[in-house]
C-alpha cells in the first residue's frame, strides 16, 4: 500500500471515530429539525394587537378602516386633539391617525397625520395610504358626474397565459424554482468548504503543535502528507453527507406513511378535499413536471464536480495557512481573502444569475474558479451549454493542480516552522523555495 493511502486511510479514520464527529452526524439532523419546529411554532404565534387612535373630523372615513390582527382602530373623533396626543406620548396607543375636515379633495389628501413616538410600520402607512386614498379618488369621481359603479364595471383585470415556443402551458415562478434547486447544491458545496477546510487546517495545526508533524514528515514527503489529510478529510465529510440523506429520505418516507393517509374524515370533507384537489390538480402537475424538466442528470453529475473540484482546491489553502501558523487566532488574517470569493458566489448566484442567468456577470464569475463552484450550480438550472459546464470544470481543477504546487512549497517549509507569526511576504518567500 502506498504512503498517500495509508495517509488518506489514517486520516479518514481519525475522523469518523472522534466522538465529537458520531455525536454530530446524528444530532445535527435533530438540531435542523428542532430549529425548523420552533420557527414554525414562533411563526404561529399572533402578535400583540396594538391600538391605533383615528381622529376623524369628516366622519367618513373611520368605518372604512378594518382592524386586523395586528392592528385596532378606535374611534376617538369626540375627543380633543391635544388630549390624544398626550396619550401618544405616554404610549397608551401605537399611534394617532389625524383626519382634518377638509372639503377639497386635493387639499385633504395632503393635510392626513399619523403621530407616534416611533417610526410605524411600513405596511400599515401603506395600507391607510391605499384605503383613503381610494376613498377620495371615488369622491373626486363623484363631484364630476363620473358613475363609479359603472368604471368597476368597466375595469378589466388581465390574466397573461404563460406559454413556451413549442406552444406548452407554463408557469410563473418557473425561475424561483431554478434559483432554489441550484441555490441548494451551491450552498451545500460552500458549506462543506467552509466546514471541512477548516478541519483541515485544524488537524495540521494541531499535529505541528503537538510536534508529531515532526515524526510523519521523515516517512513522507510534505506533499503526500498534505494530499492525505484533504483527501481523508473529504472522504469522512462525504461519508456524514451520505449518513445525513439516508436519515432524511427515511425520515421523509416514514411521515408520508404516517401522516399521508387521513382517517376518520367525513363524506362531506373527503368531497370537499377532493374538489379542492382536483382545482389545484392542474397547476400542481405543471410544477411537477417543470421540475421533472429540469436537467436533473446534468445537475447531480456536475454537483459531485464542483463539489470535488471546489473542496479541494479550497482545502490546499486551509492546508497551507494551517501548516504557516501555529495557532488559530494566527489564522484569521488568512482566512478572510479565502472567504470572500465564497459569500461573492453566493451574492453572485442569488442577486444576479436569477435575473440574468446567461448575462455577462453571471457568465464570467462561473469560470472564475473560486466562484464557479456555486455560481455554476445556480446557472445550471437555467439550461447551460455543456462546452461552458466543461470549460469551468477544467479551470477549475487545472487552478487546483497550480494552487496544490504552490501551497505544497508553503507546506512544506511552514510545517517545521515554529513561534514566529508569519505574515504574506514570508509566505511568498516560502512559495519561491
Amino acid at each position: 500500500m502506498s504512503k498517500l493511502s495509508l495517509i488518506i486511510r489514517r486520516e479518514f479514520l481519525a475522523k469518523v471515530r472522534n466522538k465529537s464527529f458520531i455525536v454530530m452526524t446524528f444530532l445535527s439532523p435533530l438540531l435542523f429539525v428542532g430549529i425548523g419546529v420552533f420557527v414554525g411554532f414562533l411563526s404561529t404565534m399572533k402578535p400583540e394587537v396594538k391600538t391605533i387612535a383615528v381622529h376623524d373630523e369628516t366622519g367618513k372615513y373611520f368605518e372604512l378602516l378594518k382592524s386586523s390582527d395586528e392592528y385596532h382602530y378606535t374611534n376617538f373623533s369626540a375627543i380633543d386633539i391635544k388630549t390624544l396626543k398626550d396619550s401618544i406620548v405616554s404610549e397608551a396607543y401605537e399611534g394617532l391617525l389625524l383626519i382634518p375636515n377638509e372639503t377639497n379633495p386635493d387639499s385633504l389628501a395632503k393635510s392626513i397625520d399619523y403621530i407616534s413616538n416611533d417610526s410605524p410600520d411600513f405596511d400599515i402607512i401603506s395600507d391607510l395610504e391605499k384605503t383613503i386614498g381610494q376613498s377620495i379618488t371615488q369622491q373626486k369621481y363623484a363631484s364630476n358626474g363620473l358613475d363609479t359603479l359603472k368604471i368597476k364595471e368597466l375595469k378589466s383585470k388581465v390574466a397573461i397565459n404563460i406559454k413556451k415556443a413549442s406552444g406548452e402551458k407554463s408557469i410563473q415562478g418557473l425561475n424561483w424554482i431554478k434559483t432554489i434547486a441550484g441555490g441548494a447544491f451551491g450552498y451545500l458545496i460552500m458549506m462543506f468548504i467552509v466546514l471541512y477546510g477548516n478541519m483541515v487546517m485544524r488537524s495540521v495545526i494541531e499535529e505541528k503543535t503537538s510536534r508529531i508533524i515532526e515524526v510523519i514528515i521523515s516517512s513522507v514527503k510534505p506533499f503526500q502528507l498534505m494530499m492525505g489529510k484533504i483527501v481523508g478529510t473529504s472522504l469522512a465529510g462525504i461519508l456524514q453527507f451520505l449518513i445525513w440523506a439516508i436519515l432524511g429520505l427515511s425520515a421523509m418516507f416514514i411521515m408520508s406513511s404516517v401522516f399521508g393517509v387521513q382517517v376518520g374524515t367525513t363524506a362531506a370533507e373527503g368531497q370537499k378535499a377532493m374538489e379542492m384537489a382536483q382545482n389545484e390538480m392542474s397547476n400542481a402537475q405543471l410544477y411537477f413536471q417543470e421540475v421533472w424538466n429540469l436537467p436533473i442528470a446534468t445537475i447531480l453529475i456536475s454537483f459531485i464536480l464542483y463539489f470535488i473540484g471546489g473542496y479541494f482546491l479550497y482545502s490546499s489553502f486551509y492546508a497551507a495557512i494551517g501548516a504557516a501558523v501555529d495557532n488559530e487566532t494566527d489564522s484569521q488574517q488568512f482566512l478572510l481573502p479565502i472567504i470572500l470569493p465564497l459569500i461573492l458566489g453566493v451574492y453572485i448566484g442569488f442577486f444576479t444569475v436569477i435575473n440574468d442567468p446567461h448575462g455577462t456577470i453571471a457568465t464570467v464569475f462561473s469560470f472564475i474558479p473560486l466562484t464557479s463552484p456555486i455560481v455554476m450550480m445556480m446557472r445550471i438550472p437555467f439550461g447551460v451549454p455543456v462546452w461552458q459546464i466543461a470549460l469551468s470544470l477544467v479551470l477549475l481543477f487545472g487552478t487546483f493542480i497550480l494552487v496544490v504546487w504552490f501551497a505544497s512549497k508553503i507546506y512544506r517549509v511552514g510545517i517545521l516552522m515554529y513561534g514566529k507569526k508569519p505574515s504574506w511576504k514570508e509566505l511568498y518567500k516560502w512559495s519561491k523555495f
